[in-house]
């Protein structure tokens, strides 16, 4: 089954050109906030806080996030069945099996996390548990386990590092306007630093919006994959299909849901949808419409 992730190559790449972008646009920031205060040690911290928050959230990421959803360790007592079909997944993809981890909420949901396929971790709610049938259980856990095989899980925590520091820079900078924290040393800065001031208000202000767009576009399109992966993987794309249906159909709130995390899940963990989504919309949404998501698996041909 490793010809599943190998045929992904293209994505793959693509996803790292979208990565190479948020580097590029801290180092922008960087550069014309230090110019704006005409301190060259602003852009220093910029990168190298960056790739420490990046190194660190690569590192530990499993953790953070079992910590944030309050998930624990599901034993095999607890689910034998759970842990056959994840098992049998993991034989079939020639992955690890990963570790299983249990949320208690009535939302019917799921995610995988983690650094590698050695370290991943999926985790379901008690809720998808209570509602399930096996193959739409297999389907979602085929989902989950093709995150891990295309090294979603990296690329979606990186992503989250990187927007929540662009956020964090423009947040910086705009509080320090509002408080007159401006650099006194004018007559070394005259015009040019007043054209820089006003271009570091301007990036504070949409490069947020642009990192926010860039990292759900990037969630978008990993969960697309995901979910042809996790049929090509069962040979069913009627179990997902049919869990997805499911999902649709529930409204049940989640206690656990946070936006940091939300991307991650199988379905958006806040509530409130809607059947039909405008195109405006669909730019802010975490996931792709669930119904373009069931089409597509009841499309394909396997």
């Amino acid at each position: 089954m490793a010809t599943i992730w190998a045929n992904h190559d293209s994505n793959i790449r693509k996803t790292w050109l979208l990565l190479t972008l948020f580097f590029v646009v801290v180092t922008t920031i960087g550069w014309v906030f230090s110019r704006a205060y005409g301190n060259p040690a602003i852009l220093f911290f910029a990168l190298i806080f960056s790739f420490f928050m990046s190194f660190f959230s690569y590192w530990y990421s499993d953790k953070v996030v079992v910590a944030v959803t309050r998930a624990r360790p599901l034993s095999d007592a607890e689910a034998p069945e759970l842990h056959n079909i994840v098992e049998n997944l993991a034989i079939t993809a020639g992955l690890p099996k990963p570790r299983l981890y249990l949320v208690d909420s009535p939302q019917p949901n799921a995610f995988a996390t983690g650094r590698d396929p050695e370290h991943a971790v999926v985790a379901v709610t008690s809720g998808i548990l209570n509602i399930m049938n096996r193959s739409e259980l297999e389907g979602v856990l085929a989902h989950e386990m093709s995150h891990v095989g295309n090294r979603d899980m990296f690329v979606s925590t990186i992503v989250v590092v990187l927007v929540g520091f662009i956020q964090l820079l423009s947040d910086i900078f705009l509080r320090s306007m509002m408080w007159g924290r401006r650099n006194s040393d004018r007559e070394n800065g005259g015009q040019a630093q007043l054209v820089f001031m006003l271009v570091g208000i301007a990036l504070a202000i949409l490069a947020p919006i642009a990192g926010m767009l860039i990292q759900l576009a990037v969630s978008r399109k990993r969960e697309y994959l995901a979910d042809a992966s996790g049929a090509l993987l069962t040979r069913y794309p009627e179990g997902l299909a049919a869990a997805l249906e499911k999902l649709a159909a529930d409204n049940t709130p989640m206690k656990q849901a946070n936006h940091a995390t939300a991307h991650l899940w199988l379905d958006d963990p806040y509530q409130g949808k809607k059947n039909t989504v405008g195109w405006f919309a669909k730019m802010f949404m975490t996931h792709p419409p669930i119904e373009d998501r069931i089409k597509r698996l009841r499309e394909m041909s396997i």
